[in-house]
């Protein structure tokens, strides 16, 4: 059995699975859940199975806005030239993933992407380039509109650059 996947072999992408809007759960849910990804990424040269399988992950690294502590989240990814473009959908909840506010406060992050880890800097687009690389990133991950759907929140999109 893959790491991506809980005892009951279902998607840990689906956000039925999730409290998406008890914070404090959600949370405990996605560190139960980002654990074994975060080790079976490293343990495997960056590549992991089940619902991730063939599909371009990246470990963020970021300093916490309010703790200052150090937090580690697996995210999907599309790469443009030399950036690595993420978002936040946080499976369509209504609020924005805490990764996203960490980076917010402390823009220069580390990435894992394969056997590769490097500083970068994130940037944040403006409307017209989001809605660009919203449509992009649809294209490859269609799950991306129903998220988008089920949400009164922008979606935000985040660039990651080499530092």
């Amino acid at each position: 059995m893959s790491n991506t996947q809980d005892m009951d072999n279902q998607d840990v992408t689906d956000r039925n699975l999730y409290d998406l809007n008890n914070r404090e759960l959600f949370r405990k849910q996605m560190e139960a859940v980002n654990s074994p990804i975060v080790a079976e990424f490293r343990a495997n040269g960056g590549k992991v199975g089940g619902t991730f399988e063939g599909r371009t992950l990246l470990l963020l690294e970021s300093i916490g806005a309010k703790s200052g502590r150090t937090h580690i989240n697996p995210l999907r990814y599309i790469k443009e030239g030399d950036a690595f473009i993420v978002h936040g959908s946080k499976g369509g909840a209504d609020t924005h993933p805490d990764w996203y506010h960490n980076i917010l406060a402390h823009p220069d992050v580390w990435l894992e992407v394969g056997t590769e880890r490097c500083k970068a800097h994130a940037t944040f687009p403006d409307r017209q380039e989001r809605d660009r690389l919203f449509a992009v990133f649809a294209e490859v991950e269609p799950v991306m509109i129903d998220y988008q759907n089920s949400t009164t929140r922008v979606i935000p999109f985040v660039i990651l650059r080499r530092a």
